[in-house]
């Protein structure tokens, strides 16, 4: 079994980072939004996020996990063969956020979307501050005790070398 495990900060890149890997097609990937939240603004009860996150990890021999979630990383982790926290920064974070495309999958059109980047840019800068689930400290708590191989990429520069790695070459192909 294969489990890549990409979280840090929004922003950070984990989605575009992830999506490279799933580009594999033996490579299955989960967001972590889609099992912590039951609807807009309604997180789910953790025990079932833990649950459909197991089922998740036990059903694929190879996968890709993204998200910031803390207690669903910290669960994550424990069946990850890599870890690959993101941690370019404030400054790339709100530049990535900044220019991000519109992500059908959260927001019906690209204005809304749009409405919500103030907060977000909020959100971003105040990870270094914060105590939550959320925060650079519970992401290096994780990151800390993590035994097997593990990676921090520190900048968007190190992200997309990472991500060119990750690339299926024309040699994986059937």
């Amino acid at each position: 079994m294969t489990c890549i495990l990409i979280y840090g900060n929004s922003g950070s890149g984990k989605s575009s980072l992830a999506s490279r890997y799933a580009m594999n097609p033996d490579v299955e990937h989960l967001d972590l939004d889609s099992i912590a939240w039951e609807c807009e603004g309604v997180r789910r009860p953790l025990p079932d996020s833990i649950n459909d996150l197991r089922t998740f990890i036990a059903s694929h021999d190879s996968c890709v996990i993204e998200g910031c979630y803390g207690e669903l990383v910290r669960e994550a982790a424990n069946f990850a063969t890599e870890l690959i926290f993101l941690n370019p920064g404030t400054e790339d974070c709100q530049k990535n956020c900044r220019s991000r495309p519109w992500e059908q999958h959260k927001y019906k059109t690209k204005e809304a979307q749009d409405k919500n980047l103030e907060m977000l840019l909020n959100w971003v800068a105040d990870y270094e501050g914060r105590t939550d689930e959320f925060s650079l400290q519970v992401h290096r708590e994780i990151f800390d005790s993590y035994a097997g191989i593990k990676h921090e990429l520190k900048s968007n520069s190190e992200t997309r070398e990472k991500s060119a790695a990750a690339m299926p070459s024309s040699r994986d192909s059937p």
